[in-house]
């Protein structure tokens, strides 16, 4: 029976929701010298092996048998997908539009699994938490001063906070593929290393392709990489994966919440961006609606303890 959050697993959600939140900042850091999305494609090779060498060698999870190429693939390349978005969207938005706009992801996930599995049917008030944070979407685009601090790519920052959207957009349906499937059932391990294989796979020819293979081996380049690579996609992940197995998901979920907060901060303190009151508000109704959708286990727990007290209290 998975355990109520206690002091560990809160401090652990917040290292973690650091460590997500630098992520964009740190790939923005470099992408003079390196493109977001050979960052990408190559943190996923090496992150890739350490997942497999983790999986099979340390912890022996025994993994599915034919899922990779059905389940898999599709997982694969919507993950592919997602980070293909993140890449090119920093070319052209800032690290902290992006760290909010990635986290529309749950609007999208619980909207697909409404389609997918009947019994994630969704609430009133969840409903009410996406209108909210589509709300919140519309502010930030078209809102007074929209796209004013997000600097010398302005006239584009359309197009990059759009595709931050649709980064989200992918996470969500990544999900959904996952808890419609039989990878609902392999261990995290194995689902881990799908999504990282197709990433590498799918974006490292597309970066060489599209003439985005440039690399500049600077010390903040190595430091970069080896950040994403090592800290992100490998310990962060699995150890976000032994939280799941342990604790409660819809009390992890609200926690994780702290990561686009954190992405905006590092983004306005590490890069120096500005941040436009416009954004800042419609980010506030974005994350509000999220909170919502994900939070309804988490908030009628507090609820059903508040009574709980009041009722002992009034005794």
């Amino acid at each position: 029976m998975r355990k109520s959050l206690d002091g560990v697993a809160v401090s652990s959600m917040v290292v973690l929701c650091l460590i997500w939140g630098l992520q964009q900042a740190a790939m923005k850091s470099i992408a003079a010298d390196v493109a977001p999305l050979l960052q990408v494609s190559l943190r996923s090779g090496v992150a890739a092996v350490l997942v497999w060498m983790f999986g099979r060698l340390i912890v022996r999870d025994k993994w599915l048998k034919g899922v990779a190429l059905g389940p898999g693939s599709v997982v694969g390349i919507l993950f592919a997908a997602e980070f293909l978005f993140v890449a090119e969207g920093l070319r052209w938005t800032t690290a902290s539009h992006m760290a909010v706009f990635l986290y529309t992801a749950p609007m999208f996930a619980a909207v697909g699994l409404q389609l997918a599995l009947p019994s994630e049917r969704m609430t009133r008030v969840q409903w009410t938490g996406i209108a909210v944070s589509f709300v919140g979407i519309v502010v930030t685009f078209v809102g007074p001063g929209a796209g004013s601090g997000v600097g010398p790519s302005a006239p584009n920052w359309m197009l990059g906070d759009l595709l931050g959207i649709c980064a989200g957009a992918a996470w969500g349906m990544t999900t959904v593929a996952v808890r419609a499937t039989r990878l609902s059932e392999a261990p995290a391990t194995q689902t881990l290393f799908v999504q990282l294989v197709w990433a590498f796979v799918v974006l490292l020819p597309f970066a060489l392709f599209s003439g985005q293979s440039a690399f500049h081996g600077t010390t903040l380049v190595w430091a970069s990489l080896g950040f994403q690579a090592i800290v992100v996609c490998f310990v962060s992940y699995v150890a976000w994966f032994y939280l799941l197995r342990v604790y409660l998901a819809s009390r992890l979920g609200v926690l994780s919440f702290m990561s686009p907060l954190f992405g905006v901060a590092l983004g306005a303190l590490l890069l120096h961006e500005r941040l436009e009151p416009t954004f800042l508000a419609g980010s506030a109704l974005v994350l509000a609606g999220m909170f919502v959708v994900n939070g309804r286990e988490w908030l009628k727990y507090v609820f059903a303890r508040q009574r709980r007290d009041g009722k002992v209290g009034s005794a």
